[in-house]
């Protein structure tokens, strides 16, 4: 073995177990009771062995927006947090992933990176020619918007555009993920958080996940809805389910974390969009994690500068940075409402990886990468927004207390300090 890690408490796919991990060439070869190795990683007695965390949902904005985030200040954030691959949105960039050159622009861009790196394509008016060969160069699938992205350079789809787009897509058998809010019901934002709220109701979100399953069940394509955060329409994912259709559904450590009521007007660090709302709505959001309607759990990393997070609800950039921070927030309120780590696992790691094919990632069992991440379930912790990573300290969890500490984690065997991440391409081992 070039390394064995021993713990008490180990999160695989059989559940917790005391056991040893055995390290070969960076890939896991075995979870045994016992593994006799010169190289071994002692876990202390308050530590738990994890797989690397996989979020799929991250805007790194590079290139063309590198102030707002990069690649190695992203990675860097990611990696503190116990994310060992992440997978990059196709806009917030400039050009956005919408055709092979821009790809290999964004991949040029990512010279220097802390974890592994993967990439979605876009799907725009007018670049239906362009999804096959960005499908073959390796995305891991499309994005589109139903409404406006808040960046003219990604304008968003039709209905009919979508359905076209569902239907080439489905003889690839590639995934499609949708930002589902309906363009008709939204509507302009007053500037305090109320006016926000209602301006983006949860029928707007409603409306455009009715959409989406019913293309969905039309086209025979695999469907994603992004950053759920309208409990309403978990009824109709539910049923979606019931009836096979190859939907899935994410929400956000923000919807779980946040609620409305504790947010006062000029508060824009708590902005993005769908908006977080009321304390019910998220208990809601928490069933549906327990039922199996939300499949994964992942960040929605949406930095941008601090002047762009400045004025009112009404003008300021939506999104929030938290890729370091989806761990501990996580398990602080899945920890409170009875869940336990193997949850988070399947949610954070397991699900993810699946959604997105990344078949090596995802756990710790023979033939996965030795992605792991050492954690402290138990201690508490403060955030002070100057000692996070990533590129812009602007933050609604500064000055929150949050259970969970990564105290170390390992990309492919390696502690990340000492090596780099890859990029991957769909399909590639």
């Amino acid at each position: 073995m070039d390394l064995v890690f021993r713990a008490r408490r180990v999160v695989t796919p059989q559940g917790e177990i005391a056991c040893d991990v055995g390290v070969i060439g960076g890939k896991v070869v075995a979870v045994e009771s016992h593994i006799d190795s010169p190289n071994v990683v002692h876990l202390a007695d308050d530590e738990v062995l994890l797989p690397g965390l996989v979020d799929t949902h991250v805007h790194v904005n590079d290139p063309g927006r590198s102030e707002w985030e990069g690649f190695e200040t992203a990675t860097r954030a990611a990696a503190a947090g116990g994310v060992t691959t992440i997978i990059d949105m196709p806009l917030n960039s400039v050009p956005p992933t919408v055709d092979v050159a821009a790809l290999e622009l964004k991949r040029k861009a990512a010279a220097s990176v802390s974890v592994d790196v993967g990439f979605w394509g876009g799907i725009v008016p007018g670049n239906l020619a362009d999804l096959k060969p960005l499908h073959e160069a390796g995305v891991f699938g499309f994005k589109c918007f139903l409404l406006h992205s808040g960046v003219d350079e990604f304008p968003a789809v039709t209905l009919v555009e979508l359905e076209t787009a569902l239907r080439k897509l489905a003889t690839l058998d590639a995934l499609t993920i949708v930002h589902a809010e309906d363009p008709h019901t939204v509507r302009e934002s007053e500037p305090d958080y109320a006016g926000f709220l209602a301006s983006r109701p949860r029928e707007a979100e409603n409306k455009a996940i009715r959409d989406v399953v019913d293309l969905t069940r039309r086209t025979g394509a695999r469907t994603h809805v992004l950053h759920l955060s309208s409990s309403d329409a978990l009824s109709t994912l539910g049923a979606a389910k019931r009836e096979s259709l190859r939907i899935s559904a994410e929400t956000c450590p923000h919807y779980l974390t946040f609620t409305a009521e504790e947010i006062r007007d000029g508060q824009t660090e708590f902005k993005c969009c769908p908006p977080i709302r009321e304390a019910e709505n998220r208990e809601a959001l928490w069933r549906g994690l327990r039922d199996g309607v939300i499949d994964l759990v992942v960040s929605d990393h949406s930095p941008s500068t601090a002047e762009l997070k400045e004025g009112d609800f009404a003008t300021a950039w939506g999104g929030i940075a938290s890729l370091q921070l989806g761990l501990p927030a996580v398990w602080t309120g899945a920890r409170e409402r009875g869940f336990h780590l193997t949850d988070i696992v399947r949610w954070m790691a397991t699900h993810p990886a699946r959604q997105a094919r990344l078949e090596t990632k995802g756990a710790i069992e023979p033939g996965k990468d030795a992605d792991l991440v050492v954690f402290a379930p138990d201690e508490t912790f403060v955030v002070d927004r100057d000692k996070l990573h990533h590129r812009n300290p602007v933050t609604p969890y500064h000055g929150r207390e949050l259970r969970g500490v990564v105290r170390q984690t390992w990309l492919r065997g390696k502690e990340v300090s000492t090596t780099r991440g890859k990029l991957l391409r769909r399909g590639e081992a």
